[in-house]
């Protein structure tokens, strides 16, 4: 059981920091020089912010959820990423870039969500 969630969590890492490495490489800035651990740290980043943050964020903004019939998720999945990057050293992204990242890491989470959920349940 713990062996299985560990793997989706590694699953879930690996093909987040991809998409990390996507929106950065389209829509990010960096202070720094890009290396690839900068990628990987994103990814572990964004993992834990969906993996923990997230399931709070929702539970306590179910109200608003509810009452926006799901939009307000729209501004939760902006903050996860807006957390992502705030946290990940030598990364700024831009408000427009945000909102693109938004959209594709949402999708790559979704992808996520269907192709691995049902051989990793957590």
């Amino acid at each position: 059981m713990i062996k299985r969630q560990i793997l989706g969590f590694v699953a879930r890492w690996i093909l987040s920091s991809i998409g990390m490495w996507i929106c950065i490489s389209l829509f990010g800035k960096f202070t720094v020089e890009p290396t690839f651990w900068i990628y990987i740290l994103a990814g572990l980043v964004f993992s834990f912010a969906n993996a923990i943050v997230r399931p709070l964020a929702m539970t306590l903004t179910l109200p608003l959820v509810v009452f926006s019939m799901g939009l307000s998720t729209i501004l939760i999945n902006a903050g996860m990423v807006a957390l992502a990057f705030w946290l990940t050293p030598g990364v700024k992204v831009e408000l427009p870039g945000l909102i693109y990242s938004t959209a594709v890491l949402s999708t790559v989470n979704g992808l996520i969500n269907f192709y691995i959920a049902p051989h990793y349940k957590m």
